[in-house]
Parts: C-alpha cells; structure tokens; sequence
C-alpha cells in the first residue's frame, strides 16, 4: 500500500515539472527570428494579436512546442518500459538500435514511396514503427536463449551492434539520393525536430492517446517484472507473452516519436531514471513524472539547441546527447 504522505510528494512533484515546463514553453515563444514579444503573448493567446502575431504564435511556435513535448512523452514512456521488461537501466530506444531502425524504414519511405503529400504526413510513423519492429524483432531474436530466456546484458550489446549497423546502412541510402533529401535524412539523424505542424500532432496524438492509457493499465505488472521471474511467475503473469506485448508498445511510442522528431536518444534513459530517484520504483508513481520530464527535458534540449548559434543552431538530438551521453556512461560504470 502506498502512504497518502508519498502521492503528496508524488503530486508535489508533478506540479513542480507541469509548471517548469510551461515556463519553458512561454521562454521558447518568445525565442528565434520570428519572435513574439513576451507581453504580447497573452493577448496573442486571447485573441488580441496582430496577424504576424497570431502566424508566429499558432503556425511556427506552437505546433513545434506541442510536437516537442509530445515525442519527449512517448521516448520517456518508451524508456519506461525497456527498462523494466528487460531489467536493465542502460536500455533505451535510441541506444538498442529501435530508433536506428525507425530511421532506416523513415529514410526509404521517404526517398522511394509514391505517396501523395496529404498522406505523407500520417503515414510517417506507421513506416517508422514497421522498421522499428523488424529490427526489434531481430534483436530479440538474437538476445534469446531457449534455456536462458532474455539475457538483459546480451539484449543491450546486440542493439548497440544492430543500431551501429544501421547506422551505416543509412550512410549507404544517402549515397544514392539527391542533394536535398539528403538534407532531410542528416537533419533526421541530428534529431532535428522537423515535423513542425499540426498534422504531425495528429499522427501523434492517436499513439500516446491508446499507448499511455495501456501502460498505466499494466502498471502492477510491469511493477512484478521489474522484481523478479519468479515473483510473476508466481503470481500467475504469462511472462514472455507480456513482454512480447510491452515490448511492443514500447516501440511502437518511440517510433512514432522519431518518425516526426528525428532520431532523438538518452531522453528515454534519463527521464525514468530521475522519476524513480525522486519517488521510487513504482510505476505507479513515476510513470506520470517520467513523461513530464521527458515532454521538458526535449522541449528544454530544443529551445536552447536552436537559440543557441546561427543561424540554424544545434538539433536538440544533439542537445540531449550532450547532457545523456555523460549520464549513460555514469550509469554503465556504477553497473559494472
């Protein structure tokens, strides 16, 4: 039973990373070449702007805000889960080759399929989550004994090898395309958030809206993987169906986070990671603080990354990479 004292903190919490992020999110419209002047936006909001207002706001800022913190929700959640179905804390989308793969089917969907640019759009992370799932599917399938089972460790170095294998078949795909989906292609493996309007937030939205509800639903369950095979076993959970299951949830919320955001990695690490250091290992308790953190950490990476040079400034892949890779390697040295 959780005491009343921990959901007030848990709350507590909550409110505190809700209310950081808002504040991140007013510094952001008022940030760039366009930008909107901080006591206009209100009124903008309101209703009360010029029509360069009203354009800057609701056509350049707000639509990359909300697909920002979007894809930062699904990563989290994403991390969340890997994490616990394969007990270990070094898994993450980005490090075991899911978004590598994503990337690939992103790149070949986009360079080869005849598409009309209305479907594009939602098409886009279905294309993502196919070469997500195969490559995870692969993955799996070379991590798994049939005497041992999963073995978490092998899952990790085989994902590293897969997503550096990828990586170079991505580099072999741009060879043979033109100049400026080549752009598009290094802009996507930057993690440059590219897809800035609202169709992207619908392409979105219909994932997190069936997947979040999903894993906080199997909260109790991911909370009795995260302990032990025998503990679930023993309470009656059919371990590898529900992994098999989380597993793929779990790509299906990265995939369709980098099929519009690019290929963005660590946020899926640290989000989960701060979440059970400030509140514990329940799931149901940071699973909400995880995804706020991780909608705010890639808002965060993204607002300074392209405030921060001229004139294009950095990808907030790139941002995050900086504060995660330090983190990952922290992490990978208290393990061993």
């Amino acid at each position: 039973m959780i005491q009343p004292k921990v959901y007030r903190k848990q709350r507590g919490l909550l409110f505190l990373f809700i209310a950081l992020s808002v504040i991140v999110a007013f510094i952001s419209f008022g940030l760039g070449d366009a930008s909107v002047s901080y006591n206009r936006i209100l009124p903008t909001i309101m209703g009360e702007g010029t029509f360069k207002e009203e354009f800057v706001l609701f056509s350049l800022r707000l639509p990359r805000i909300i697909v920002t913190f979007l894809s930062g929700i699904a990563l989290a959640l994403s991390g969340a889960i890997l994490q616990t179905v394969t007990r270990n804390d070094l898994a993450e989308p980005g490090i075991i080759g899911i978004n590598s793969g994503a990337g690939v089917a992103v790149a070949l969907f986009f360079l080869f399929a005849p598409i009309e640019p209305g479907s594009f759009v939602y098409l886009l992370p279905l294309a993502a989550f196919g070469g997500a799932l195969v490559t995870s599917l692969l993955i799996y399938f070379f991590a798994y004994r049939r005497k041992e089972g999963l073995h978490t460790v092998r899952l990790i170095l085989v994902g590293v090898g897969f997503s550096m294998a990828l990586s170079g078949l991505m580099v072999v795909i741009m060879t043979s395309a033109r100049r400026e989906k080549v752009d598009f292609i290094a802009n996507w493996l930057a993690g440059n958030i590219w897809g800035t309007d609202w169709p992207f937030i619908l392409a979105l939205l219909p994932w997190l809206i069936v997947l979040i509800p999903y894993a906080f639903y199997k909260a109790n369950t991911l909370n009795l993987l995260n302990v032990s095979d025998p503990v679930a076993t023993g309470v009656g959970v059919p371990l590898e169906k529900e992994r098999a299951i989380l597993l793929l949830a779990a790509v299906a919320l990265a995939a369709s986070a980098v099929s519009v955001s690019g290929g963005i990695a660590f946020i899926g690490l640290m989000a989960p990671h701060l979440a059970k250091a400030l509140i514990g290992p329940r799931h149901q308790l940071f699973l909400p603080l995880a995804l706020v953190l991780g909608g705010g950490l890639l808002l965060l990476a993204d607002t300074v990354g392209r405030n921060l040079v001229d004139p294009d400034g950095i990808p907030a892949g790139i941002m995050s990479a900086l504060i995660g890779a330090p983190y990952f390697m922290y992490l990978l040295i208290k393990k061993v």
